[in-house]
């Protein structure tokens, strides 16, 4: 079997999510928007059991993939979606002292990740996911 294209083009892949990601939320340097990016996925990760993350996790491209479950304590206690400024409050709790996350940062990130997966199978996978899981991805959290 030859190797899966997305393996492939892993990279590539990723600095374009980095650019989108930079643009939505007019971030100047990846090392920001990389700091915004994991905030926000374990924020999002942080509100799922073990194998929903697992099945959100194969919608992602591959370094998304990775970054999605790096550094996971799966004994973390399971957190329930809350309002976007409770959640907001989480994302810039990472590295604080460095952390210049934007106030729209959920939005930003979520804005990048679905010009970056496939947009069936992100459906898909949040019709399965906890109640707040498609707001955290396509908005109306308040």
């Amino acid at each position: 079997m030859p190797m899966p294209m997305e393996y492939r083009q892993a990279s590539v892949d990723f600095d374009r999510f980095m650019e989108d990601l930079k643009e939505v939320s007019m971030l100047r340097t990846s090392h920001q928007a990389y700091t915004m990016l994991q905030a926000v996925l374990q924020v999002f990760r942080r509100r799922l059991t073990v194998a929903e993350a697992i099945a959100f996790a194969g919608v992602l491209p591959p370094v998304l993939r990775a970054i999605f479950v790096s550094d996971w304590d799966v004994s973390e206690e399971q957190k329930q979606f809350s309002s976007k400024a409770e959640m907001m409050a989480e994302v810039r709790a990472l590295r604080h002292n460095h952390n210049l996350s934007t106030e729209s940062a959920i939005d930003d990130v979520a804005t990048a990740v679905r010009r970056n997966v496939d947009p069936a199978s992100l459906e898909r996978v949040l019709s399965l996911m906890p109640e707040g899981a498609r707001a955290f991805w396509f908005g109306s959290n308040t």
